[in-house]
Order: structure tokens, then C-alpha cells, then sequence
């Protein structure tokens, strides 16, 4: 699989491949996968050339299974016998019973990493990203609670999603060479955050889009941008996911495009879009399909 690097020459530059998995639906589509389809699909991720996995604390059915996800990531890693792989997993979202709910305080995040690293049966996590803002606590102590767990060696990277431009350059300022990556929603029908995209490529910030699929289905009938992705598809005799990721590795170097998956067949055809090739025809087409649609009703991610 075609590489891409995140990190810098500070923190180290870690070249992984430039699609990774998005564990998410693994814990919390329904009806959800067995646990042996769930190992599978992570296995087949890694014999497709998949070196970045997605994860998170939160990412559960509910508050009683919290953690759900990263020991189904870990456990699945366990069994395939790969240490070298990036975990990118992430806190600051907490769960009420089945409700989704914030805490981004200093003490939360100490104890949320620590926890993950229990979960992750690792002594310091690849990649330890702030999962969202919280409007109870001032972004500049959620951006010193990272800087903190990474001068620990609790972290080896840190990153921010959900993140606007202040926000980014504020934890640029406070994490300094620690912040690695930014993960925000991105998809050819959500194009809001095109700016903080290409602020990242001006400042050598990994992009990881979540919902890349946003917009677009097989069918391509989920808004006027999906059209001209399926044209495109028929052309190149591929799904129209693999173009939509692509696409996405097209935007700019730093694009680290982390599609979720719930089955082998689907991570092992978005793994494949790593070495498609776009025309310029085709890109600019793609392009300029941006019409400003409703805001899509989707899970915190």
C-alpha cells in the first residue's frame, strides 16, 4: 500500500499506510459484528496493508461497556501477532447509559489515557487524540492535559478533533511538536472544514476525515455530489467508495483518510483506493461538486 508519514522530526516521522481502519461501527453498528467478524474484518485490514487503526474509549453500545472498542482492537492485534501498528485512539468523550457527553478536564484525560493504556495493553499509546471540545472546560487546559500526558511518556503523539483553525493553532502552541494530526468530519458531501484541511497541509498536520463517506452511497442518491462520484466509478470499474477515498488522498499529502468497516469485504476494497489513480478530468469533476447540503445527522465521532 502507498505510504504516508505522520509525526515530525521531533516527535519521529512514522510512515503508515495511507488508508487506515476506522474501528467505530466494530462496537457500535447495529446489529453488531460477532466477535469473530469483528477480529476478521480487523485481520483482513492488516493483510491489506493497513497500519493505522481509529479507536476510541467511547466507542461502545452503551456507558456499561465502556472501552468496548480498543479491547476488540487489541484483542484482534493480539491474535494476528502485529506489534507495528499505530492505534490512534482517543478521550474526552464520556457516556450517560447510551447518551454521549464531554469532559474535557485535566483530571479526566489522566484517567481516560490511563485506562486506554490498560485496555490497549500498551505501556505508552501511538497516537492519544482529544475527542472533542468541551464547553465546560477552557481549551487551553484540555491542550496542557495533553502536552502533559505526552512529557509523562503516557503518549508518544498527540492530536485534536473536532477542531477549528484557533483551536488547531492554539494546540500547536501548547502541545508544540507533540500535535501530530487533526481528525474532523470531511466527505464529499461535508466540505465545512475544507479550510482547517488545508491549514494543516500548510503546517504539515496529518488530516484524518471521519465519515469519509459522508454524501455518497453505492446507489450515488444521497446528495448532488454523489452523482458524479458514481460516474466515475462506472468509468474506472470500481466502487464508489474507493473513488470517494481517493479523492480524499488527493486533497493534500497529509490525508489520512480512516473509513469505518463492519466487514473483510468492505475495509479490503477501501484499502485498494490507496493505489487508484484519478485523472485531472476526473478530480476537477469531483471537485466541484460542493453544494451546500444539510447537515448530516451522524453519532459523535
Amino acid at each position: 500500500m502507498q505510504q504516508r508519514s505522520i509525526g515530525n522530526d521531533t516527535v519521529g516521522r512514522l510512515a503508515v499506510g495511507a488508508i487506515g481502519l476506522g474501528a467505530m461501527p466494530l462496537s457500535t453498528k447495529q446489529p453488531r459484528p460477532s466477535p469473530s467478524d469483528a477480529e476478521a474484518t480487523v485481520h483482513a485490514a492488516l493483510d491489506a496493508g493497513v497500519t493505522l487503526i481509529d479507536t476510541a474509549d467511547a466507542y461502545s453500545r452503551d456507558e456499561a461497556e465502556f472501552g468496548h472498542n480498543e479491547e476488540l482492537v487489541a484483542n484482534a492485534l493480539r491474535s494476528y501477532g502485529r506489534a507495528d501498528v499505530l492505534v490512534a485512539t482517543k478521550g474526552g468523550h464520556t457516556r450517560r447509559g447510551r447518551d454521549w457527553d464531554l469532559d474535557g478536564s485535566p483530571a479526566y484525560l489522566r484517567r481516560a489515557c490511563e485506562d486506554s493504556l490498560r485496555r490497549l495493553h500498551v505501556e505508552a499509546i501511538g497516537l492519544y487524540q482529544f475527542h472533542r471540545p468541551d464547553p465546560a472546560t477552557p481549551w487551553e487546559e484540555s491542550m496542557g492535559a495533553l502536552r502533559s500526558l505526552f512529557d509523562d511518556g503516557l503518549v508518544r503523539m498527540v492530536g485534536i478533533s473536532n477542531a477549528d483553525i484557533p483551536q488547531i493553532d492554539a494546540a500547536r502552541a501548547i502541545c508544540g511538536d507533540a500535535l501530530v494530526s487533526v481528525q474532523n468530519q470531511f466527505s464529499p458531501g461535508w466540505r465545512s472544514s475544507a479550510d482547517e484541511l488545508a491549514h494543516c497541509a500548510a503546517t504539515g498536520l496529518a488530516w484524518l476525515p471521519w465519515s469519509p463517506f459522508g454524501g455518497v452511497s453505492a446507489a450515488g442518491s444521497l446528495d448532488a455530489a454523489a452523482p458524479a462520484f458514481a460516474e466515475v466509478a462506472d468509468e474506472l470499474d470500481v466502487s464508489v467508495y474507493r473513488v470517494t477515498l481517493a479523492w480524499h488522498l488527493a486533497q493534500a499529502d497529509v490525508v489520512l483518510p480512516i473509513p469505518g468497516a463492519s466487514r473483510p469485504e468492505s475495509i479490503i476494497d477501501s484499502a485498494a483506493a490507496a493505489d487508484l489513480k484519478l485523472t485531472d478530468d476526473q478530480l476537477a469533476r469531483l471537485n466541484a461538486t460542493w453544494p451546500p447540503p444539510a447537515r448530516p445527522a451522524h453519532p459523535p465521532s
